[in-house]
């Protein structure tokens, strides 16, 4: 198995997941920090601020947005040919839609839920404030998702596994992703796979030294 994508929705608690993933795989973590990172050294030094912008992402970039998004797509096709990876969020789904050997996960969770971890992970706030922030998270990523990549972020049919955190613990979720991402490489499916992606010297470079890592993790 090379890489897992973690969808989530605002408030879920799915970051915890991808986490709890990573850990039990031995992967690399790859969430908004060190893909921040990544683009940084690419030549996006806010992306992780302008992504979580109310604004809307692309109000942002103006006539940018083709070379944002392209910047996106290879700083996640790079990290998915270094290999052995949990990407989470940021489109990565849709990045690395039609990879037979990556596994798309999304998290989802009843919206009262979603609200009551949002107050009780930002200390005092009034109910109200945290509905319309767990909306507004929705929104951004839904839209980010629709308007660059045409697909629907909350779409089930576009991923691998669906865990409904309202009905399934973490602890639960976790063992499924795990079993389902052990399970991937007997699969056997034909097509491409991160290994065929194409290298980028520079880049390659760059997503080793944030991630931390020499190696390049391949599946023969």
């Amino acid at each position: 198995m090379s890489i897992i994508t973690i969808s989530r929705e605002f408030g879920s608690g799915g970051g915890k997941i991808a986490e709890a993933v990573a850990a039990r795989l031995g992967y690399h973590l790859v969430d908004k920090q060190s893909l921040g990172r990544i683009l940084g050294a690419y030549g996006l030094v806010s992306f992780s601020d302008e992504y979580e912008s109310p604004l809307g992402f692309w109000a942002n970039f103006d006539g940018q947005i083709k070379e944002m998004v392209g910047m996106l797509d290879r700083a996640t096709r790079a990290v998915a040919r270094h290999g052995d990876a949990v990407i989470l969020g940021r489109g990565s789904f849709a990045i690395l839609c039609g990879f037979t050997d990556v596994l798309h996960v999304r998290i989802k969770a009843p919206f009262e839920r979603r609200v009551d971890r949002v107050m009780s992970e930002n200390g005092p706030m009034e109910r109200a404030v945290a509905e319309n922030t767990v909306r507004e998270g929705d929104r951004v990523r839904s839209s980010f998702v629709q308007t660059m990549y045409g697909m629907r972020w909350d779409l089930c049919s576009v991923f691998d596994l669906v865990v409904d955190l309202g009905k399934i613990s973490p602890e639960s979720a976790t063992s499924f992703i795990l079993e389902a991402a052990r399970g991937l490489p007997a699969s056997g499916r034909p097509g491409a796979r991160c290994q065929d992606i194409t290298a980028d010297d520079t880049l390659d470079q760059t997503v080793a030294e944030v991630l931390g890592c020499a190696e390049l993790h391949r599946v023969g």
